[in-house]
């Protein structure tokens, strides 16, 4: 029972960040940057985990790794939540979701763990499936062209990276991982956004209105729901289990953004996309044990 309650709790997880470039997209329409939006939503979400827990702040004193995540989960959320608000959203989740190519040159670079032909052809299989992505009928080289692509590969680094510190901080407290991740999305979108608005890059922050700070209210409640569910289903299952369950927000985000006109489904993004989610599958795969 405990497992299938952690595997429904990291479904909602992947929900909730499928879908949610559609309250990023309002919260837009309404004159608030997603750079904003962010720094609003998980700046709620912190007052809210630290009124929970008043004391978790004090574990950054002892681990300052915890630092280092809350810089890596901030440029996560920035770089996700402003590319999915601007860009094509299949296209986003698909090079976001290039976790086999990061993790194996952060385990590399980071952990000393040279890869094996396996790990060398997945990384392969993501790279052809990224080039593919890329490789629009205008563009000579399969390069990133736009704001949104950088964003996603910038967002699906820093993901990669923040799963490799949640990793190494599995012995510090829940509650102290959960204040870096709010407070790295809160302050690194608010540097972000301070920096971007005297070039004109991003807007200045509007006057207060009733209706979007009701959804910035509700978003913010479902994402603190959603790291609860990551943290929670995180430490009760396997990793290959948790990154396959994962995987599910591919497709939360590709539905909804197809049914709801926020994407196109062309050939080469549906090729590219299977073997990059390939590429994924094989990763978190479970190792038959030897014999």
């Amino acid at each position: 029972m405990n497992r299938q309650l952690a595997a429904w709790a990291l479904v909602l997880n992947a929900f909730i960040w499928g879908v949610s470039w559609y309250p990023f997209r309002l919260l837009e329409a309404q004159g608030l940057h997603p750079l904003w939006s962010t720094f609003l939503i998980y700046a709620l979400a912190l007052l809210a985990l630290l009124a929970w827990r008043p004391g978790a702040w004090r574990h950054f004193l002892r681990q300052p790794m915890l630092l280092l995540l809350l810089v890596a989960a901030g440029l996560t959320n920035v770089g996700f939540n402003w590319a999915v608000t601007v860009g094509d959203v299949v296209r986003v989740v698909l090079l976001f979701y290039l976790m086999p190519m990061w993790s194996v040159l952060l385990a590399w670079g980071l952990l000393g763990e040279r890869p094996g032909l396996s790990a060398l052809l997945r990384l392969g299989l993501a790279l052809a499936g990224v080039v593919i992505v890329l490789k629009t009928p205008g563009s000579p080289w399969p390069l990133p062209h736009s704001l949104p692509d950088w964003l996603a590969l910038m967002g699906g680094f820093c993901f990669a990276l923040t799963n490799v510190l949640l990793l190494k901080l599995r012995d510090t407290a829940e509650e102290a991982r959960m204040v870096a991740m709010f407070a790295g999305g809160a302050l690194l979108a608010l540097a972000t956004a301070g920096l971007g608005t005297p070039s004109g890059l991003v807007p200045a922050l509007p006057a207060v209105g009733a209706s979007w700070m009701g959804l910035v209210l509700l978003t913010s409640l479902a994402f603190l729901a959603s790291n609860l569910g990551l943290q929670y289903g995180a430490a009760r299952l396997p990793a290959a289990t948790t990154a396959l369950v994962m995987l599910t927000e591919v497709v939360f985000a590709s539905v909804s953004s197809v049914l709801l006109g926020a994407a196109e489904l062309e050939p080469r993004t549906l090729l590219g996309g299977a073997l990059i989610l390939l590429a994924a599958l094989w990763a978190a795969w479970p190792a038959k044990p030897r014999c």
